[in-house]
């Protein structure tokens, strides 16, 4: 299971990783093996706010439907539209190609509610 060292993750299964005020947001190689395969994901508008702990969208796999939580607070300024007509790059890429959206920060990052790679490999042992 592929667990880059650079991100930081989410009990709930989603990473983030921060450039110069901005955070990509994905979720795990763990989520998406645990879900199956995708098919379809709500996500939320460029502009809309996030909220750190409230859910900002929904995945849609074949054996389930789970809530995407927002790991930090901030606004929607790009989403993955490559998802609308091939959900399943979260699937066979959710680290690259597979990232769902991507935000401006609205303050600096609380690393306390966060895990770098080592504990979340702990929480998924």
């Amino acid at each position: 299971m592929s667990l880059p060292i650079d991100l930081l993750y989410t009990k709930e299964h989603e990473w983030l990783n921060e450039k110069k005020g901005n955070v990509i947001i994905g979720i795990t190689d763990f989520a998406q093996s645990q879900l199956g395969d995708i098919i379809f994901l709500e996500l939320p508008d460029i502009g809309d706010k996030i909220i750190a702990g409230e859910p900002f969208g929904e995945v849609e796999a074949v054996k389930t439907v789970s809530e995407l939580y927002a790991p930090v607070n901030g606004t929607v300024i790009e989403v993955n539209d490559d998802l609308e007509d091939s959900p399943g790059k979260v699937n066979q890429d959710c680290y690259g190609k597979g990232w769902i959206i991507k935000i401006k920060l609205d303050e600096p990052i609380d690393k306390d509610n966060l895990l770098d790679h080592q504990g979340y490999a702990k929480l998924i042992e």
